[in-house]
């Protein structure tokens, strides 16, 4: 069969499937023109970051022109271990529909559009990153749920970017439980320990530019363990990507 031939074929196949199962909104489930997209009300409360963020967590700043790297109140004050964090959207309204429905929905396919959406996020990144690595799932949260949704991500991401991808850089070795209502204190002691680079990726993480990739940044307990783990396990540098962040930590 002739390449023209295969080409007609596979969009008469698609045409089908598009009839069968036509395209739907990842976050509401309305009908839209291509597959993996936002309609347009979805779109328009999905809050999107923008250009001038706070270098080092990533949140929307107001900025002067001229100032050449950005840094919010709350990072001069208590500086995170990792060196720069990005993220794709707030979470809020049909931001926080997307990352439920992710997280909790067992609706894996959003980690298509998300790594494309975390690319965008992460571009600026990207050019001195070695390896991306998601924050670990314990084992036990990962038999309830059957996926680790950031090393979905992650993966996605770096197919997207054309980097390396370790899923197992890093281990959750215990803290198993929600973090869901405790505050920034309560979450740091939780995680206290809880998560520790595998030693059979210790080539991969010696001297290596990480980017570790999360489903949300709420307090960035979770990704400050994450990064501490990285670093005490010579790492030269860690950044963050998240699909989603609280307008302001907790």
């Amino acid at each position: 069969m002739h390449v023209a031939d295969n080409r007609r074929v596979k969009a008469k196949f698609q045409t089908t499937i598009h009839l069968l199962f036509p395209p739907r909104c990842v976050a509401c489930g309305h009908m839209v023109e291509s597959d993996f997209g936002l309609c347009a009300d979805c779109w328009a409360q999905t809050a999107f970051i923008g250009a001038v963020v706070c270098d080092v967590c990533g949140r929307p700043v107001t900025a002067d022109t001229g100032e050449i790297r950005v840094v919010c109140d709350d990072c001069l004050c208590d500086p995170p271990p990792w060196r720069q964090g990005r993220s794709a959207f707030l979470y809020e309204a049909a931001g926080r529909q997307i990352v439920l429905a992710f997280k909790h929905g067992d609706r894996t396919e959003i980690a298509r559009p998300a790594g494309r959406w975390l690319f965008n996020a992460a571009q600026s990144l990207l050019s001195k990153v070695d390896v991306i690595a998601p924050v670990p799932l314990h084992r036990f949260r990962f038999l309830q749920r059957r996926f680790n949704q950031a090393s979905l991500l992650a993966e996605r991401l770096a197919s997207e970017a054309g980097g390396a991808f370790c899923p197992d850089l890093l281990l959750r070795t215990k803290g198993f439980g929600s973090l869901e209502g405790l505050n920034r204190s309560e979450r740091a002691r939780k995680l206290k320990g809880a998560i520790e680079a595998n030693p059979k990726r210790a080539s991969v993480m010696t001297g290596a530019n990480v980017l570790l990739v999360d489903d949300v940044l709420t307090s960035g307990a979770t990704l400050r363990a994450a990064t501490e783990a990285c670093l005490t396990a010579n790492a030269k540098e860690v950044s963050i990507v998240t699909l989603a962040r609280v307008a302001k930590p907790a």
